[in-house]
């Protein structure tokens, strides 16, 4: 059982890791777009609720990771 839980809080950090990744490349291309100062701060705005989200999953998988390593 504590195998599931390993392997499930691995998938989640590493859904966590392609949304982090995601955030990262789409903050890239709004700053190479050459967009103004207010429409990149707006840009950074819309992504950063999803970076918290991916960090927070994160988080979470590493925790469960952690636990089921340490209950098994």
């Amino acid at each position: 059982m504590f195998e599931f839980i390993t392997w499930g809080g691995a998938a989640l950090s590493l859904a966590g890791l392609v949304g982090l990744v995601w955030c990262i490349l789409r903050v890239m291309k709004a700053r190479k777009s050459g967009l103004s100062d207010d429409e990149l701060r707006a840009a950074v705005q819309n992504v950063l609720p999803w970076n918290l989200a991916s960090l927070f999953l994160s988080v979470i998988g590493l925790m469960l990771v952690i636990l089921g390593i340490a209950f098994s």
